[in-house]
């Protein structure tokens, strides 16, 4: 099929449906091998506003592909991004019932908040200091909805990067308070330790993650809004769930936040 041809809303709905449906679909490279990252984001875009339609609420962006590894592992120069919506958010401590989801894979993160819009071009780490006004700790609950969890890159953003569920905890800490790159992070499952790894993970230092998000909103005339709560991306590896999971991360001088996963 030519691109021309391609109808970005028919395979928004294909992904759509199959996260409401919880099942997992075969990956839209298969049929469109030359589907290109720009029009993933052209249908990530639809998923995104039919949403949106539907009444849910965007809680905030999300970085994906943030650790230098992934990047280069995918030959890519820089992350990809999606977006957390209300019906995401898990109390912290809450249950989440794995009926909920397809194959869910759990990494620890730190969450921006901005006191104030960020535009780029020209973005840079320390701007986006100057503008947080808190950090949260928080574990993203990835789902990509493509078999066995493996896909391209326009597939994945496609898939609005994997989003699915989001706990965050309850302590907000000022960005000057700490040193972000060096803030260490665990994650226990059951009470075993089962990844760890620190804020230079994402890309050197959160902050520059939330840069870069900002520089590639504003090639698209977009910002990073005041009061939404961004993800940085992960600081340890995905970890697949299993059911009766009880997760809990800690992140040194920010905060704990857990959830359990049930059937």
């Amino acid at each position: 099929m030519e691109v021309k041809e391609r109808n970005y809303l028919s395979i928004a709905n294909y992904l759509e449906r199959a996260e409401q449906e919880k099942v997992e679909v075969k990956r839209i490279t298969l049929e469109h091998p030359d589907l290109s990252i720009e029009e993933g984001y052209k249908i990530q875009e639809e998923l995104v506003k039919s949403k949106l339609d539907k009444g849910y609420r965007i809680i905030g962006p999300k970085m994906g592909l943030t650790s230098q590894a992934k990047m280069k592992q995918m030959n890519v120069d820089e992350p990809v991004y999606g977006y957390i919506f209300d019906y995401m958010v898990v109390e912290n401590g809450d249950k989440l019932s794995l009926r909920e989801l397809i194959h869910p894979k759990v990494e620890v993160e730190i969450a921006f908040v901005l006191n104030r819009d960020l535009k780029g071009p020209g973005i840079t780490e320390k701007d986006v200091l100057a503008a947080t006004e808190y950090v949260v700790p928080s574990l993203e609950i990835i789902d990509s909805r493509y078999e066995n969890f493996q896909f391209t890159l326009p597939d994945v953003v496609a898939d609005n990067a994997s989003s699915s569920r989001v706990v965050f905890g309850n302590r907000l800490v000022k960005p000057d308070q700490i040193d972000l790159d060096l803030v260490g992070a665990t994650l226990f499952i059951n009470g075993e330790l089962k990844a760890l790894g620190a804020g230079a993970a994402v890309l050197g230092h959160p902050a520059r993650s939330v840069a870069m998000l900002a520089n590639m909103l504003g090639r698209k005339g977009e910002k990073a809004k005041a009061g939404q709560i961004i993800l940085t991306g992960g600081i340890t590896e995905a970890i697949l769930l299993n059911a009766e999971d009880c997760v809990t991360a800690k992140l040194d001088q920010i905060g704990e936040v857990s959830f359990i996963l049930t059937e």
